[in-house]
């Protein structure tokens, strides 16, 4: 049972970010709702991983706020402490998987035999229970990214960033990793997740964000964007044709609720 306020909705309002006077990303007005999995698409340079670091706080916007649609007002640090993100190349201690999971939990407060306890539950549920003690810098490419994902989900977030959580691994490790995404999923964790990998986005997708020249240029149903996308960008995109077919956009910010 949560006592703390809920992180959920997250609101993105106005929200642009600037480097050296060149804006990578918005204005960018977006809500995203406390359940189902939303998954971010688009070519090279649209602004996705920007985007994700946005939302979880890594980046500050250079105009416009994010924040929490909740009359709870929850603080900075327990927004933090209820949300995760797993990037493409995680970072693992140096030290066994168990330890690896066993260590973020102690940054919350939880040690000893309870949060052995809860680090195996979270190795189980991503099928790593049985390698347990070995060395987190000696497993596979594909049961790292599960061990990131194992040491993200024990802390029970509301929403879960995956930022190509799938890139370069193998068909076996790439299916392993799906699964234990849908199990967060059904167990209520908000998932937002980048991916270039259209089969992936029909696999878990229940909506999409599509992203073009740091803009959201669409947002769907996932059924409904994959089978008809609305506008040309996309299109050309799930064709396949990523080319310089990117336009200025001069109407004025949508906003999108996922």
């Amino acid at each position: 049972m949560r006592t703390m306020p809920t992180t959920l909705p997250v609101l993105l309002r106005n929200v642009v970010l600037e480097r050296a006077g060149k804006t990578l990303l918005g204005p960018i007005n977006l809500q995203l709702e406390a359940s189902g999995r939303t998954v971010i698409l688009g070519p090279n340079g649209a602004g996705k991983s920007l985007l994700l670091r946005l939302c979880h706080g890594l980046l500050s916007p250079t105009l416009g706020e994010v924040c929490c649609a909740t009359l709870g007002s929850p603080t900075r640090a327990e927004v933090r402490r209820r949300q995760a993100m797993v990037f493409q190349r995680p970072v693992l201690l140096r030290r066994s998987a168990l330890a690896n999971v066993t260590y973020a939990l102690g940054l919350v407060g939880i040690r000893g035999q309870l949060a052995r306890s809860r680090a195996m539950e979270a190795l189980d549920l991503v099928g790593l229970a049985s390698l347990a003690e070995r060395s987190a810098r000696v497993l596979s490419g594909g049961e790292q990214q599960r061990l990131a994902l194992a040491r993200a989900w024990v802390l029970q977030p509301e929403i879960l960033f995956l930022d190509e959580p799938t890139s370069a691994l193998d068909p076996g490790a790439t299916q392993a990793i799906e699964a234990a995404i849908n199990r967060f999923a059904d167990n209520g964790t908000k998932i937002v997740m980048v991916t270039h990998n259209l089969g992936q986005a029909r696999r878990l997708a229940d909506h999409c964000l599509f992203l073009a020249g740091g803009r959201i240029v669409e947002s769907a149903p996932a059924a409904t964007f994959l089978a008809q996308p609305n506008s040309p960008e996309a299109a050309h995109f799930l064709a396949g044709e990523q080319g310089a077919y990117l336009k200025e956009r001069d109407d004025g910010p949508d906003y999108y609720s996922v």
